[in-house]
């Protein structure tokens, strides 16, 4: 299948799998798959799968904020999960990845970071949430920040014994959540604009925008791809994402 043709799809207001510019491929969340995380899920959007475990530290606050935890957002892509995908550091898909999904969670304030701390100056929790592609055939923002909410909604505190975690115990305290931050990624691909898009389809995108929103408002946007966004873009990208922000709320 080349590009032509899915340009060609796109210009008629088609898909090479027969949906609509707006519409998602099937969505499907497991949670509690993993015994060793504190909360764990996996979301799949289509063929695209991600992992999401979540574990819980204690470490030292920064000095600039010596009552407030912190979350620590990472992201392994293995050629396992696509051909494209090499072992090694994190390059800059990774990186961008953690990126996005650190920004739409930290800056909706879904958790509030004081009451991550154990011990002012001292002791504080770190949310380690580590996502884990399986399978990239498209979108993989979208299924990650689902897969992310998911497992932190689980998220369930060890015990503390001499001040260290004891893994081995766990509490019934969960996690505390605020507002969950749904993500919406639209893609530009011959002057129209689409979500979802599989990985044939992501190799025509000419650009894209990432929007985390609660209850329609903006908490966070992230721009993508080679080429430029106009402001007539922009505005028909966030009411797409207010659209389809209600849709995706019924996984989260």
């Amino acid at each position: 299948m080349n590009n032509e043709y899915i340009f060609s799809l796109v210009e008629k207001n088609q898909r090479v799998d027969g949906r609509k510019l707006d519409d998602y491929r099937d969505i499907k969340i497991e949670t509690n798959i993993s015994k060793n995380a504190e909360g764990s899920a996996k979301c799949s959007i289509g063929d695209t799968e991600v992992i999401a475990g979540v574990k819980l530290e204690i470490g030292t606050p920064y000095t600039d904020s010596p009552g407030e935890g912190t979350i620590i957002v990472n992201v392994e892509l293995s050629p396992i999960a696509s051909p494209k995908f090499e072992l090694g550091p994190p390059g800059s898909m990774a990186t961008e990845l953690a990126r996005i999904v650190d920004r739409g969670i930290r800056e909706s304030k879904c958790i509030d970071f004081k009451k991550l701390c154990i011990k002012e100056g001292e002791q504080v929790w770190l949310v380690l949430i580590d996502l884990y592609i399986v399978n990239d055939d498209g979108n993989l923002i979208d299924t990650s920040v689902l897969a992310a909410l998911n497992a932190l909604k689980n998220t369930i505190y060890p015990g503390i014994k001499n001040d260290k975690v004891n893994y081995k115990e766990r509490t019934k305290k969960k996690l505390e959540l605020g507002k969950l931050p749904i993500t919406c990624t639209l893609y530009k691909i011959n002057n129209k604009i689409l979500v979802d898009v599989n990985s044939k389809e992501e190799e025509c995108v000419e650009s894209r925008l990432s929007i985390a929103l609660c209850n329609s408002r903006i908490h966070a946007l992230q721009k993508g791809g080679d080429n430029g966004l106009s402001m007539k873009d922009v505005e028909e990208m966030i009411d797409i994402a207010i659209k389809k922000e209600k849709e995706l709320r019924k996984f989260a």
